[in-house]
């Protein structure tokens, strides 16, 4: 069959006009199926610690406690907040308040960063210190014994700020840094194993560290053994200074960063701030942190109890909370 050139025109612009309608019906809505599930940040964390950790001893029974564990989560999940950050210790006594604040979080769609320890490792509560075998071989046992209270997706942090612990870190001495990064390396190893044994994907080379011991212990070779990702916890005075300390642990690295913490006002280092200056320093700081392409999120230290909470003592939101929430779900 053969077609006059007018009708191989009338076919050809047919076949254009198809192609898009096509676009236009189809391929938006597949493209909006992607965009809803952008995020700013791959972890965009808010995290608990003053009543997760700081309050555990005491509540695992009360029944006002769980009424506030259940808002608490609620405000941090209407954020946008994809993790939150759970700072329960890993001993037994500490269990039912653990699986308190995880089943709810489960309830409301949010992955965990559990950022607890064993008490022992700082002396928290009164617990005797324990070494670094001991935290290794607590933390394994830990992780295969409780494989219930982990999600794929989740992450593990089996010594968040380890170097406030009995690794006795001295970062002017290269054996202890030496040492240091050894241990780091072994609880990373043990930890990955354990999640395997266990058949859970679960990140656990988040070790949080203060930037001072980062600059000292992060070089390149150790960051290639946690696989390519530093996390530092992180208060200075200005947004700009954040920002560039960010971008300079990740060029001396190597890796990509997480902000394992940060907030305002600190005290010592802020001193006194309205909530409107609080709601201004965190816009400021998101807006200078978005444009950096190696920060893989961060973690808002802290949801409600100190300095830098984000929601007042009654519950009620702070200026920044909203902050905090244009962000998270810029792109959603």
């Amino acid at each position: 069959m053969t077609f006059t050139r007018g009708e191989k025109i009338y076919i050809f612009v047919t076949f254009l006009v198809g192609m898009s309608i096509f676009s236009l019906l189809i391929l938006p809505s597949q493209n909006n199926k992607l965009h809803m599930k952008q995020t700013q940040w791959q972890i965009q964390s808010i995290d608990t610690m003053k009543y997760s950790r700081d309050m555990a001893k005491y509540n695992a029974s009360n029944v006002k406690y769980t009424t506030e564990v259940k808002k608490q989560v609620a405000d941090i999940a209407n954020t946008g907040a994809n993790y939150i950050a759970i700072d329960t210790p890993y001993d037994d006594e500490f269990l039912p308040v653990l699986n308190l604040w995880v089943y709810t979080a489960r309830e409301h769609g949010l992955h965990i960063w559990f950022r607890g320890n064993w008490s022992g490792w700082e002396g928290w509560f009164g617990y005797n210190r324990i070494d670094e075998q001991t935290h290794l071989a607590k933390t394994k046992q830990f992780i295969k014994e409780n494989k219930d209270l982990f999600q794929d997706g989740d992450i593990f942090s089996s010594c968040p700020e380890c170097e406030n612990g009995d690794a006795k870190l001295n970062l002017a001495n290269q054996q202890s840094v030496a040492a240091y990064r050894q241990f780091l390396i072994e609880e990373y190893q043990a930890t990955k194993d354990a999640f395997v044994d266990i058949h859970k994907n679960v990140a656990s080379n988040y070790f949080s560290m203060n930037t001072d011991v980062a600059r000292e212990i992060m070089d390149r070779e150790t960051t290639i053994q946690l696989d390519g990702l530093v996390v530092i916890d992180h208060y200075v005075l200005t947004p700009e200074q954040l920002a560039n300390d960010v971008s300079l642990i990740a060029l001396q690295s190597g890796g990509n960063i997480m902000l394992g913490e940060m907030g305002a006002p600190i005290p010592s280092i802020h001193g006194a701030m309205t909530d409107e200056q609080q709601r201004q320093w965190l816009e400021q700081s998101l807006h200078e942190l978005s444009q950096i392409g190696k920060l893989n999120g961060i973690n808002y230290w802290v949801n409600k109890g100190g300095s830098t909470a984000l929601w007042r003592p009654d519950g009620s939101p702070k200026p920044a909370v909203a902050v905090i929430k244009s962000y998270f779900t810029k792109n959603q």
